[in-house]
């Protein structure tokens, strides 16, 4: 697969469209959330066209209650089909023996590994999808920005962005559109700053 031409033929496809050719590549998609500020635009762009495909939510435990208020109306709004993945650890044990390691504590490896790259890979692994629908964009951080609409993971699996160029302008206007929330108070403990990887997206190729 040409990923370089590829790309260049789905930039100025709509995202629907995007969805609609990557459902084509594969027999197990899934979409994947954390409910952080626009998600719910790739959540109603993938469940669309494929009303039954997997959502994948890895829930930290750490988000505010209003992004879990978000998370409920959204699935309920969208009769998304979530499969839910949690830390094998409860917030309240590690909140004891650890807390929320700052980034250059040692401990902060651990404390990613535990509330969010272990649930992922366990999520990944029953799933087995081949398509992976995500909200990635450009310049959301200096990694991504290497990134393009369609990569490829180490794993084989063909990750797609659909909203990959949008602004958050004109995201707000797909949102406004379909009758959509946003939701700003949003917290990933694992990366402190907006701009810095927590460790999911860094094996593309």
């Amino acid at each position: 697969m040409d990923l370089k031409k590829i790309n260049k033929e789905l930039k100025d496809k709509s995202p629907k469209e995007i969805v609609e050719w990557a459902l084509s590549q594969g027999d197990k998609p899934v979409v994947t959330t954390n409910f952080r500020p626009y998600e719910a635009a790739i959540l109603h762009a993938a469940a669309s066209e494929k009303k039954d495909i997997p959502v994948v939510w890895c829930d930290t435990g750490y988000n505010t209650n209003k992004t879990y208020l978000h998370a409920d109306r959204v699935i309920k709004n969208l009769d998304l089909n979530v499969k839910l993945y949690v830390p094998k650890q409860t917030v309240a044990y590690r909140n004891m023996v650890m807390g929320i390691p700052n980034i250059e504590d040692p401990q902060h490896k651990e404390f990613t590994a535990q509330v969010k790259l272990e649930p992922f890979r366990r999520a990944m692994a029953e799933n087995k999808p081949d398509v992976w629908f995500t909200n990635l964009r450009k310049g959301q951080t200096a990694f991504r920005d290497t990134l393009d609409i369609v990569s490829r993971g180490e794993d084989g699996v063909l990750k797609v962005s659909p909203f990959f160029y949008w602004t958050d302008a004109e995201l707000d206007v797909y949102l406004e559109e379909h009758g959509l929330e946003n939701e700003f108070q949003y917290f990933d403990p694992t990366k402190v700053l907006d701009n810095r990887e927590c460790g999911l997206h860094l094996s593309e190729k």
